[in-house]
């Protein structure tokens, strides 16, 4: 575990983050920090990430703990390291060293915190040994954290509050993040001219996080099948006319995360098929930035992408029709099928394993419509909230060969025209942004997005 050396000013954060959720619950709570998974066999374990929620108020990624918060105050549950574990992991810290650290108000070995659990609410930890704990400590059920009940939900709500804008400290660990992310991005870029699969950009990009102290905030996506959403494959040739998605962001030691995407030619030019489609995308994403500030609606925004899209497809002959009754009938989603973005903190996407909870304003609901339904984030944008913008354009053949798709959109798509642009079959561009009293600011601002300066880079 990696303690850092501004320790003091941790430990001030954390407690002003506790004395904000005081002032919004009139009950205690208990977070659990969650227990390494084992691969294979016990000593194995896939590299720990403790629930972001513990985090958020605990601050350092620790294995098998508690914390209890009530009244501004929190105490730290865990064991010392074993015999055992200081032979094989070295040094580790103990229990009343990281309460130290952290500005615990007191410590306690694990065993005693069932003295401590009356009354209390707590947010169901994504680890099935760390849920049976929770139940049998609390002796109740704990409901999944996408539908919590009674004070849990009260427990939830607050604690979304907290997490949808960021503090300081929180933006410092974030704009790290961001910087390495596009020293990452820049490094994969110029290593394309040498490189032979996918596999070799992603480890020259995944170096330079590691290189810097730092994890991947989430898998990798790179690949030259950026028509796969959520591709984790590596082992495709890169080809000359490919072009190839780069989905890649860090993670600081403290669990801050940044999430950016580019699309490149392998080649190092882009054709004119792949430049004019790339160029939708970027007025796609450049008007959204443009018109991020506090009150607006991200709804709002993901809809300004829409439009765009869909006029630029209008204007490249791919659609048909009035790019405002398109995007109403969900034309542009054949293309654009997923939300402009999502919130980022301490996740990727940011509380989402609170469901709609975190993304959804009070009173609102997912629609059901095709062009709206992977819409992750529905509030008015606030100052301090971090969201992602990433428009993109996708030649998806489990939407485009679909037999309804055809019949319902049979008038609407040129399928001549879009033969021509064969050589695209995924561009996503997207950048992290703050939003500001006075507007947006742009953390990966320092990765180029236009197709000339990245062709300069390649």
């Amino acid at each position: 575990m990696q303690i850092p050396t501004n320790h003091t000013d941790l430990s001030k954060t954390l407690r002003d983050r506790r004395q904000k959720l005081a002032k919004l619950i009139n009950f205690p709570a208990i977070l659990w920090s969650g227990s390494p998974s084992s691969r294979n066999f016990p000593a194995n374990t896939f590299p720990f990430r403790p629930s972001s929620h513990f985090l958020y108020f605990a601050g350092l990624s620790i294995t098998d703990a508690a914390i209890r918060l009530e009244g501004g105050k929190l105490e730290l549950f865990m064991d010392n390291p074993s015999p055992s574990d200081l032979l094989w992991h070295g040094g580790i810290p103990t229990r009343d060293r990281l309460a130290e650290i952290i500005g615990a108000d007191a410590v306690f070995p694990i065993k005693e915190l069932k003295d401590y659990a009356a009354n209390v609410a707590t947010i169901y930890v994504q680890n099935p040994t760390t849920k049976i704990t929770q139940s049998q400590i609390l002796n109740r059920d704990i409901f999944p954290s996408k539908k919590p009940q009674e004070i849990d939900l009260e427990l939830t709500k607050a604690i979304i509050s907290l997490r949808l804008s960021h503090d300081d400290m929180a933006l410092t660990e974030i704009k790290q993040a961001a910087a390495v992310t596009v020293k990452a991005h820049k490094v994969g870029m110029a290593a394309t001219k040498n490189a032979r699969f996918e596999a070799n950009i992603r480890a020259a990009m995944e170096a330079i996080i590691i290189s810097h102290n730092m994890t991947c905030a989430y898998n990798s996506i790179v690949t030259v099948h950026g028509e796969v959403l959520h591709n984790g494959e590596y082992y495709y040739p890169l080809q000359t006319g490919d072009l190839l998605l780069a989905d890649v962001g860090a993670e600081t030691t403290l669990g801050w995360a940044s999430d950016v995407t580019r699309t490149w030619p392998v080649s190092g030019k882009f054709s004119p098929t792949q430049r004019d489609i790339y160029d939708v995308v970027l007025a796609a994403h450049d008007n959204c930035i443009a018109q991020v500030k506090p009150g607006v609606e991200y709804l709002d925004i993901h809809l300004l992408a829409a439009q765009t899209i869909a006029e630029g497809l209008v204007n490249l002959g791919i659609l048909k029709g009035q790019p405002e009754h398109l995007v109403e009938m969900d034309a542009h989603a054949l293309f654009f099928p997923h939300g402009v973005g999502h919130l980022l903190g301490l996740d990727v996407h940011d509380m989402e394993d609170l469901g709609d909870l975190a993304g959804y304003e009070i009173g609102r609901e997912r629609s059901s419509r095709f062009g709206l339904s992977f819409l992750r984030l529905n509030r008015p944008l606030a100052s301090g909230m971090l969201v992602t913008i990433e428009p993109g354009f996708y030649q998806v053949p489990a939407i485009l060969n679909n037999i309804e798709t055809h019949q319902k959109y049979q008038n609407i798509i040129n399928w001549e025209k879009l033969k021509y642009f064969s050589d695209v079959r995924g561009i996503r561009i997207e950048d992290d942004v703050l939003v500001t009293t006075k507007g947006a600011e742009v953390l990966t601002k320092e990765l180029p997005s236009n197709t000339d300066a990245i062709e300069n880079l390649l």
